[in-house]
């Protein structure tokens, strides 16, 4: 039984708990029926969901993950989504690149040997993405071999470090000289994350994430009204292309592992501010993220705004403001009560109604919405 300061708690109070308890379980059940409708894209042979591309298949199995650790009735189906893809998902691999080098683990110790380059394709965001997936599937396994994946991943990321916008940061890919934003923002992410999660090399993954950070921020990617563009012209400056979500989100969570594995008075405050210009930018009257090439959104941007959600969640957590629940909370509700079609399936347009395209894409962004849901229910 619960006890306020000055007595049993009152009736109104009991309320609402129960009122709470009530929104909590219906943001799982929402969850899970979305699951299993993006678990009927789910393709054994490919590892990936049909209808996605190789990086949203990652995006995918990272949204998987993020409502396993937080719904354990879902877990025999991450797990199964796991394990299958580790082991098939790279006859998906479209495009193996120049970078595709044999990248096993760091101690090589293994009886099989994790060979990381498997997952290596001729982009090196695509790369970040399987790498974040990885450290996901990890982080509700404990399986050794998921991290280690996630680690030789990163080490190829490592090799590609230096650009001609002050000699740091990565291009877009091998054979290009574009510096964009994404790409950057998750080798920040994945750096930070690894920090938290591989104790004997801590300091090491500390390290590029702050070097990282401290080149991102000399760079103009950030415009003036505080959001992300898409990357830098060839003499390095911001070339004012589109504001997508997906550059508001990644950075935010990248931001929130490194403060938690090195704090510093300046990781959250700049993560906020991301996020209270994106939200400005992006969001409508009621509070619903849309992205400016809705409805028409293929190939890759159907995959855009979960990815900001599911990191201003993680932000959420870090640092608490009444403004990003609202903005979760209203998304959620809105892809349920307006963005659902007949089989249950998710479009692009989260106020509805879909006109576009529904996939597993369109569908697994918006289930990061609904899981977002579910971790701020209670708050």
């Amino acid at each position: 039984m619960l006890f306020p300061r000055h007595g049993l708690l009152g009736p109104s109070v009991v309320s609402l708990l129960l009122i709470g308890s009530v929104v909590a379980d219906d943001a799982r059940t929402r969850a899970r029926d979305a699951l299993h409708t993006l678990q009927g894209w789910y393709n054994p042979q490919s590892g990936i969901w049909d209808t996605c591309g190789w990086w949203d298949g990652a995006s995918c199995m990272n949204t998987v993950a993020d409502l396993a650790a937080l719904d354990p009735s879902v877990m025999e189906t991450a797990r199964y989504v796991f394990s299958n893809t580790f082991n098939v998902g790279p006859v998906s691999n479209p495009h193996p690149g120049p970078e595709h080098k044999t990248v096993y683990t760091r101690d090589n110790q293994l009886s099989t040997p994790v060979n990381a380059s498997l997952w290596l394709d001729q982009a090196y965001d695509d790369d970040g993405w399987w790498a974040l997936a990885w450290i996901a599937a990890y982080d509700v396994t404990k399986e050794g071999t998921y991290l280690e994946l996630a680690e030789g991943i990163f080490e190829s990321l490592v090799n590609a470090w230096g650009t001609n916008c002050g000699g740091g940061g990565l291009p877009w890919n091998p054979t290009s000289r574009y510096v964009n934003s994404i790409t950057n923002e998750l080798f920040l992410s994945v750096a930070a994350h690894l920090a938290n999660r591989v104790p004997d090399r801590k300091q090491y993954y500390v390290n590029w994430a702050r070097k990282e950070w401290d080149w991102f921020t000399a760079q103009a990617f950030i415009g003036e009204n505080g959001t992300i563009n898409d990357g830098l012209l060839d003499n390095c400056q911001n070339n004012g292309a589109t504001v997508w979500s997906y550059n508001q989100g990644v950075v935010l969570g990248g931001l929130v592992e490194l403060n938690k594995a090195a704090p510093n008075d300046a990781y959250l405050p700049s993560a906020n501010k991301i996020a209270k210009a994106a939200i400005e930018t992006l969001a409508d009257a009621n509070n619903v993220i849309h992205e400016f090439c809705e409805p028409q959104c293929l190939p890759d941007g159907t995959q855009f705004k979960g990815i900001f959600i599911r990191n201003l969640r993680m932000l959420q957590e870090a640092s608490p403001h009444d403004l990003y629940r609202k903005v979760i909370s209203s998304c959620a509700n809105s892809i349920w009560n307006n963005d659902r079609n007949e089989k249950g399936q998710f479009g692009i347009n989260w106020a509805g109604p879909i006109v576009a395209v529904v996939d597993a894409s369109t569908h697994s962004s918006a289930l990061d919405a609904l899981v977002a849901a579910v971790a701020v229910s209670g708050t």
